[in-house]
């Protein structure tokens, strides 16, 4: 069908170790996320741009991940914990892009999958970490709202700042 509804049928399907959240119908390239958070942690590397990892596209996750971990050097953070998850059999796991970020709150948060944290007004809770650097001075990265009423906002001041502990979800590509 050209109207993609079918496609929405499969947005939270349990696939390759996660739910699936995007699936591209010209070449077949799909992605998944883990069904629940890996944990809260620093994005790590403040006072640090890493010019490269500011990728906001699909498909770019990946890329920025192996990034952050090359050029920072600090451990327990948001990139660092979902390249060294081994979930359900699988070890590919990645923190995804600001645009893949984004997939994960329209097609999965808003349809009442994936146990996303969504917090309270006037807490932290509910924002989750993209792994797409936010401005040049490298002191923010950009995060997301998973709070109801915030309609999926996405920022880097003053909620992005790179030492917040925000939510971590790995994502996968098939």
């Amino acid at each position: 069908l050209s109207d993609n509804s079918l496609l929405e049928d499969l947005y939270g399907l349990s696939y390759q170790g996660g739910l699936i959240f995007y699936l591209d119908v010209n070449n077949g390239i799909g992605m998944i996320a883990a069904s629940s958070d890996q944990a809260t942690a620093q994005w790590g590397c403040s006072g640090n741009f890493i010019a490269n990892a500011s990728n906001p596209n699909i498909g770019a996750g990946y890329q920025n991940t192996n990034l952050i971990i090359d050029l920072c050097n600090e451990t327990g953070i948001a990139a660092e914990i979902c390249a060294n998850l081994n979930l359900n059999n699988y070890d590919d796991w990645y923190l995804p892009s600001k645009d893949e970020l984004n997939l994960l709150y329209s097609n999965l948060h808003l349809n009442g999958f994936g146990d996303f944290t969504t917090g309270t007004a006037g807490n932290i809770d509910g924002w989750y970490w993209s792994s797409t650097d936010g401005e040049d001075e490298g002191n923010a990265a950009w995060v997301q709202s998973f709070k109801d009423g915030q309609n999926g906002f996405q920022a880097t001041y003053d909620i992005g700042l790179k030492t917040f502990n925000n939510s971590v979800r790995a994502v996968r590509s098939f």
